[in-house]
């Protein structure tokens, strides 16, 4: 599976920490930075990865930034990404299982890179479930369109 990474300042050792990781289990990944503790602005990295995604050049996108909520919203703003800011197993699960998400989205403050990486695997190894589901996340696919 093709992994596009991305993170900002402060979510720079989890993701460096999960490109490892990715490497290691096989998977081709595209990291889309950022590579230091230097101050930048997460919208950028969300945007790098979601149109990663989006486009079909990456299979599935993780975006690590402090808390996970600036990252997660900004990635939500790209057409056809489905990111979810994911605090525990079952969240990895659900989230692929019943809303398809292709993104996953950590805060470094609140997630070891230990549970990062297993979130992460559960994340990668769910397929979405489709049926009832579907009709769901095709319905919020239509309002993105508006």
């Amino acid at each position: 599976m093709k992994i596009s990474l991305g993170a900002d300042h402060a979510g720079v050792d989890v993701k460096d920490g999960l490109v490892k990781v990715l490497l290691a289990a096989g998977h081709e990944v595209i990291d889309r930075g950022t590579h230091g503790h230097d101050s930048v602005d997460y919208p950028d990295f969300a945007v790098a990865v979601g149109e990663d995604v989006a486009s079909g050049t990456a299979d599935r996108g993780v975006l690590v930034c402090s808390t996970g909520i600036g990252i997660s919203i900004a990635a939500n703003k790209i057409h056809q990404v489905r990111a979810a800011l994911v605090h525990n197993e079952d969240g990895a699960e659900f989230c692929r299982r019943h809303n398809n998400a292709n993104v996953i989205c950590f805060g470094q403050k609140y997630t070891t890179p230990y549970m990062a990486e297993k979130m992460l695997m559960i994340f990668l190894n769910t397929e979405f479930e489709g049926g009832r589901h579907e009709r769901r996340v095709d319905k919020i696919t239509q309002e993105e369109k508006l």
